[in-house]
């Protein structure tokens, strides 16, 4: 099977992810929580939560909502999800941070 694009991967995580934004009525904001809740419930490595940093700014969902939605979950996951979904969080931020501060040196 040959692929047109050096991303298939990507490109096809990125299709379901269009698929599924057009079929859910859900806002935005409810959209990513409900996001982020499905990711610590099923224990995603910080990559997964990094490629929804940008849509949860975009959609203007706060720290506090995030921790809301750990904290709501954490009887349902457990301690030990809802503590690794925290540090994959703070771990996801990292990276962005990293990338952001790459590509302005890149440009200056």
């Amino acid at each position: 099977m040959s692929t047109a694009s050096d991303t298939p991967v990507l490109d096809t995580l990125a299709a379901m992810t269009v698929d599924s934004i057009e079929r859910c009525g859900l806002a935005p904001d409810m959209l990513i929580l409900t996001r982020i809740a499905a990711l610590a419930a099923s224990d995603a490595p910080p990559i997964s939560y990094a490629a929804h940093i940008d849509p949860a700014i975009t959609a203007g969902l706060t720290a506090e909502q995030l921790q809301d939605v750990l904290v709501a979950i954490a009887p349902i996951v457990g301690t030990a999800r809802v503590m690794t979904a925290a540090g994959n969080i703070a771990t996801a931020f990292g990276i962005a941070i990293a990338v952001a501060d790459a590509e302005i040196e890149a440009q200056g």
